[in-house]
């Protein structure tokens, strides 16, 4: 039979046992706690890369440089994504500044006039066909809410700067589908040689006004300016072919008709190279815009 002192023994050897599975119980209970802390920073960091690629290179869905430049999946959980603001109306007339940008055109092209650009009666809008190797994209640019932006768009147009370039960005993340197009280089990083501010909806916000960092919903249709931050708008532009999210910091400057969401969709349908990350490469099949038009 064990003498008090054995069982005195037994008793502290169960006692420490306990303690030991306890401390085992709570290491793990901590382990578990930073692997989630770590999810949710990675989880983070995705949606801050899909916007930095739409806002890194030399000028950029956009994006969109890539959206100069576009953002991503992880901001599909955002809840009660907000509509854009509506818009403010214009005056008669507007003048705008395109100031030089620190790197030189990809492609030869004179800045577009400045002065008196007329937004409203029979300017509020204006007809573009875009004529690529994938099939048209028909164009509706807003002039009445973006007018310098229209008026920069149509001068390129005009002069021939988009013809023969390629599309260099497909995103296809939850949060970010579109096609990122404007680079005569087709790296991302080319320009006219000229940038301006942000307009529509970015312009319907205080400057330090935190909304600014809050996403809004970029739609099915919607046309937009990429860019690599506040006022460094220049040639690189988005279309979006699937409902995404992004902070109101790139202009919205027009649609696109049903025709051109159907060359999208055939696009998107051929897939990307991934070469910027999950869901976000150079379209697989080459994007070529062989003309762009004025109506």
């Amino acid at each position: 039979m064990p003498s008090n002192e054995q069982r005195r023994a037994a008793a502290k050897r169960k006692l420490e046992r306990q303690l030991a599975n306890r401390a085992e119980r709570a290491r793990k209970r901590k382990q578990l706690t930073i692997a989630g802390s770590a999810l949710g920073v990675v989880v983070v960091i995705a949606a801050v890369t899909g916007v930095y690629f739409l806002t890194r290179g030399g000028e950029s869905a956009d994006t969109a440089s890539n959206a100069s430049q576009t953002p991503d999946a992880s901001l599909s959980s955002t809840p009660a994504v907000a509509a854009p603001p509506p818009a403010a109306a214009k005056p008669a007339t507007v003048n705008c500044t395109y100031r030089d940008s620190a790197e030189p055109a990809a492609k030869p092209v004179q800045k577009p006039r400045a002065e008196g650009i007329q937004t409203g009666d029979g300017n509020s809008s204006l007809s573009i066909s875009v004529d690529s190797n994938q099939g048209p994209l028909g164009l509706t640019l807003n002039n009445a809410e973006s007018p310098c932006t229209v008026n920069s768009f149509a001068s390129l147009a005009g002069q021939g700067y988009f013809d023969g370039t390629n599309c260099h960005r497909l995103t296809q993340g939850e949060g970010l589908k579109v096609l990122q197009c404007g680079d005569p280089t087709g790296t991302g990083s080319g320009g006219p040689g000229y940038e301006f501010d942000n307009e529509y909806p970015t312009d319907q916000f205080a400057p330090n006004d935190p909304a600014l960092q809050q996403p809004i919903s970029y739609s099915r249709g919607v046309l937009a300016m990429a860019n690599a931050g506040p006022g460094t708008n220049g040639s690189q532009f988005f279309i979006v072919y699937g409902d995404s999210m992004l902070p109101p910091n790139y202009t919205i400057f027009g649609t696109v008709d049903e025709g051109g969401l159907a060359t999208l969709d055939k696009i998107a349908g051929q897939g990307q190279d991934d070469s910027n990350g999950p869901g976000d490469g150079k379209p697989t099949q080459p994007v070529t815009l062989n003309s762009v038009r004025i109506d």
